[in-house]
């Protein structure tokens, strides 16, 4: 067994992964009730639970009490929404650079739409500019402004693009950035230290019998302080190429968890950590479910991932719960 266990080290060290961190795991909650299942949906936390929101068709919001380990289900969606990185602003939860319709021509929402988890409501926000809607794009928030990067025009078509926009909430207006060095969709998106990591994701093309081939290695950085993008070099690409993952910042780490890829049929349990610090991957330990289309929390120091699909392309979908913890 130790000789196992060495030897796997070595081959991570020679394929430029840092070795397991021992000290984590991924625990599946047992809550006594479950939400939806769903796919290519999201989850955001506000006011210190979390929030499944949207996937393919009509869903109800899903809330997460992880004091009661409970689930709650609250008000639906007022369309069908999918494909998408919440964002939460002022205990708010948003959405934007989403999708509606029907594979493979899903459609970009032309608005922003907020859900207030203490109204249980929704609202529909300001436009998003004609020219520059997509759907399956990463999102985030920065020094009180929102921002979307990448994403694809037409479902999983054709359209694919580079497109990095600032959205201002007080002034409701929208400004165009630099381009990111590559297009790619089906993508989330990470902060730290005021640079974003665009790491995973893919060029969808149904079009051309490609929509799980071709994914992208490359990581792309933005340096909020110089306000320019920088592409980090070979050995440092993403060791387990895949799209429909999912990013969140953890410690002085950009995590990418799940995803689908052409590699296999089953959706990507592997966890894989860029650490900002060393510069390098490390391997952290895989989900007990492998799943995309869907997004992982960062809540109480603890990382949460629920719901996606437990296969590449449309299911089955998934309601169940894991945690990452020490």
């Amino acid at each position: 067994m130790k000789r196992g266990y060495t030897l796997t080290l070595c081959l991570l060290a020679l394929l430029g992964i840092g070795q397991p961190t021992e000290a984590q795991m991924w625990k599946a909650m047992e809550p006594e009730s479950l939400p939806v299942k769903r796919h290519e949906n999201a989850m955001a936390e506000a006011n210190g639970k979390l929030y499944l929101i949207g996937g393919r068709g009509i869903k109800p919001v899903d809330q997460y009490d992880p004091k009661k380990d409970t689930w709650t289900s609250l008000i639906e969606t007022p369309i069908e929404m999918s494909h998408f990185q919440a964002v939460t602003f002022k205990d708010e939860i948003w959405v934007l650079g989403a999708f509606t319709g029907s594979y493979p021509h899903e459609l970009p929402i032309p608005n922003v739409y907020i859900f207030n988890p203490v109204k249980n409501e929704w609202r529909k926000g300001p436009e998003i500019p004609q020219d520059r809607l997509r759907g399956a794009a990463g999102a985030f928030t920065h020094q009180g402004k929102i921002y979307l990067a990448c994403g694809i025009q037409d479902g999983h078509w054709d359209g694919q693009v580079a497109w990095f926009d600032e959205f201002d909430p007080k002034t409701n207006q929208w400004n165009r950035l630099q381009d990111a060095p590559r297009p790619r969709d089906h993508v989330q998106v990470a902060l730290h230290d005021n640079k974003l990591y665009v790491a995973g994701g893919r060029l969808s093309s149904a079009k051309t019998k490609d929509t799980f081939t071709l994914t992208v290695n490359e990581v792309d950085v933005y340096d909020f302080n110089t306000k320019s993008w920088t592409t980090l070099p070979a050995e440092q690409n993403i060791p387990t190429p895949r799209a429909g993952c999912t990013a969140v910042t953890y410690q002085d780490k950009i995590l990418v968890i799940g995803g689908e890829s052409g590699a296999q049929t089953q959706a990507h349990s592997e966890v894989e950590a860029f650490n900002t610090k060393t510069q390098k991957w490390e391997k952290l330990p895989s989900l007990h479910q492998g799943r995309h289309g869907t997004q992982a929390v960062l809540l109480n120091k603890k990382v949460y991932i629920g719901a996606g699909s437990a296969n590449r392309g449309g299911g089955p979908e998934l309601n169940d719960l894991e945690v990452l913890i020490k």
